[in-house]
């Protein structure tokens, strides 16, 4: 069986009358990990804790086997990346990098070469004697990957990385973060973009109000819609008569018209529905020209899970 990277059990956090963890609890193993959900579902606040920067109200986490509330532990475990793209921008970025090494505990000359060592894990080596304040906004996502990546953590966070960044930033950023799990490096990825996470990984946990709603591989999180009503969508040439018809099928729980050709049914059971359209356009009565799911993708899921 896998050892998890990480553990939540029941974490709680509270900022005054508001709670940013809600009795989340979960477990994250090797490799890449998508953290999903709507942006204010307490992704942040979970991280901030993973590194130390917050402590729990109730609950508890877990790193590698170590709790985060332990009085001695390692702040090189982990690597992270915040959201925010604020950087000292009268600095380079070698400086900015050694300060950090520099603060981090590290001398001189090791600080010097870990700091080239990511600054080429992030194609940035040949700009490091360039101020921050001229850097792009891909290009400052990667000095904090550096940053994170520097002291050589077991664990990487990234705090919805790709935000707000141009196409070409976004391949180059999940190019990178392959290669980075590749290592051997675990990585944490939050995002509220659910596809960018599913081009990375099979493996997320979804949050919202502060509360694991669904975690595992997409298959198993697919399977829990099962019992929960899915849109389909219908083109035919009979809307009216097809509509009919799907309403009188008790797993069928509402129909609309969307357009001229086509149905929208909600339906409690999908293998229900699709067997009973395959019988009913075979039979003929009446025509199906097309069928697509309408919830058959990881925002829907997602949607569903969470509403």
């Amino acid at each position: 069986m896998t050892t998890p990277v990480v553990v939540a059990v029941g974490a709680t956090k509270r900022y005054g009358e508001v709670l940013g963890l809600n009795g989340f609890t979960a477990e994250f193993g090797p490799g890449i990990t998508g953290l999903v959900g709507p942006n204010g579902a307490g992704k942040s606040t979970f991280f901030r804790v993973l590194a130390g920067q917050l402590h729990l109200d109730a609950g508890t986490v877990s790193v590698m086997g170590r709790p985060t509330s332990a009085p001695v532990r390692s702040n090189r475990e982990v690597g992270y990346c915040p959201e925010s793209p604020t950087l000292y921008e009268w600095m380079t970025a070698e400086e900015f990098l050694r300060s950090l090494l520099l603060l981090d505990g590290f001398d001189a000359t090791e600080a010097r070469r870990r700091c080239e060592d990511a600054l080429t894990t992030v194609d940035l080596l040949s700009v490091k004697d360039r101020k921050l304040a001229g850097f792009s906004r891909g290009m400052r996502q990667r000095v904090k990957i550096a940053q994170a990546l520097a002291h050589e953590p077991a664990l990487l966070l990234l705090d919805e990385p790709l935000n707000a960044l141009d196409p070409v930033s976004r391949v180059h950023l999940l190019d990178l973060f392959a290669r980075i799990a590749q290592s051997g490096r675990h990585i944490i990825l939050s995002s509220h973009v659910l596809y960018e996470v599913e081009r990375l990984t099979d493996q997320i946990v979804m949050v919202a109000n502060g509360r694991a709603i669904a975690q595992g591989d997409l298959h198993q999180i697919r399977d829990l819609i099962d019992s929960r009503p899915l849109t389909v969508e219908v083109t035919t040439g009979a809307p009216r008569d097809l509509g009919r018809a799907l309403a009188g099928w008790d797993h069928v729980t509402e129909v609309s018209f969307p357009a001229p050709d086509k149905v929208l049914a909600q339906t409690r059971s999908p293998d229900a529905f699709y067997r009973s359209l395959g019988e009913l356009a075979r039979s003929g009565a009446i025509e199906v020209r097309g069928v697509r799911g309408v919830d058959d993708n990881l925002e829907a899921v997602f949607r569903l899970l969470a509403g």
